[in-house]
């Protein structure tokens, strides 16, 4: 997801406070002093969470040599790049270039070309203005775009009981939708979406924030592409969640719950790509169908198509790696 971060030089704490309010990601101030009374949030300043100079680079870009170490600089860690006119300096050379551009823009419409632009757009936007509307529109309009991941159809090969082991539920701090769930895998290489649980039931109403997502040793995919063990999920972080057609956005996570049930390994292959996910034996747990429907586990039969994803194998710390690594 987009950062968000707006500027508040010279101090205005109209404009701090909307901001906090409107969940920027981080403040960017002379002094980080002057906000710790307004609330939690990151700081960018010599004395805040992010110093300039050392964790993150601010550029103006007045002519090419100025366009080129920019982009030089984004390679490595975030710049935050202001220019008189962007349609003057294409921000698609940057972005083309570099996945860490802070784009400093003045209002909506300059925000909207950023995160768009090339589709998969700016690391981040930093806000400068006096107007606190302004502040509410940027903030809504980061909030409502969402991400997309790439969803393809596996077919069933294999469903079989396994026994007794330790299973995670993530509860979050969303209403999830029907069609909506988290992508997971015994591997990394393919993941398989879960279906959230928002559907009736004759056994447990539903838990519309809650995704019974697998075994403890599964990975799940995160909203900046890394990978987690579901086990290591914890209050606070954030998870990915997809729907069926792969429109995806970020939720905070609650809660996390590992209790002992009986458990099913699922396999299945979309052409020579293979999938395996260990869930709960239940009915309430279910996965998601070609045509975007819930599918309980315990209905699933082999030649059923469910919808997955298809990964860069090999993770290290989450991120994926071009080394030699087998997971089976």
């Amino acid at each position: 997801m987009k950062q968000f971060w707006v500027d508040i030089r010279p101090w205005n704490k109209e404009i701090a406070t909307t901001a906090i309010e409107s969940g920027a990601d981080a403040l960017v101030v002379d002094k980080a002093e002057d906000v710790k009374r307004l609330g939690r949030i990151t700081t960018v300043a010599p004395d805040g969470d992010i110093k300039p100079g050392t964790d993150v680079t601010e550029c103006t870009i007045t002519d090419k040599a100025s366009e080129n170490k920019a982009a030089e600089l984004g390679k490595h860690k975030p710049v935050i790049v202001t220019t008189s006119d962007w349609t003057v300096i294409p921000l698609e050379n940057l972005v083309a270039q570099s996945d860490h551009i802070i784009a400093r823009v003045k209002n909506v419409d300059e925000a909207a070309m950023a995160i768009h632009i090339l589709e998969k757009g700016v690391y981040g936007i930093l806000l400068s203005t006096t107007d606190p509307a302004v502040v509410k529109d940027v903030a809504k309009l980061l909030k409502s775009t969402t991400g997309k991941v790439g969803l393809v159809p596996f077919t069933v090969t294999k469903i079989q009981p396994v026994g007794m082991g330790d299973r995670v539920c993530v509860d979050t701090c969303s209403i999830l939708s029907d069609g909506e769930g988290m992508l997971m895998g015994n591997t990394s290489s393919a993941m398989l979406l879960v279906h959230a649980e928002t559907l009736e039931n004759p056994y447990v109403a539903p838990r519309p924030f809650r995704v019974n997502a697998g075994a403890v040793h599964a990975y799940i995919l995160l909203p900046d592409g890394k990978t987690a063990y579901l086990a290591d999920l914890a209050t606070g972080g954030q998870v990915l969640v997809a729907d069926g057609k792969g429109t995806a956005h970020s939720a905070i996570v609650g809660r996390v719950k590992i209790e002992r049930r009986p458990l099913l390994l699922v396999e299945a292959a979309a052409g020579k790509e293979k999938v395996s996910l260990i869930l709960q034996n239940a009915e309430t747990i279910r996965l998601v169908g070609k045509d975007g429907r819930a599918i309980s586990v315990v209905t699933l039969k082999t030649g059923d198509e469910i919808l997955g994803s298809i990964l860069e194998g090999g993770r290290h710390f989450g991120m994926a790696v071009k080394e030699t690594i087998r997971e089976k």
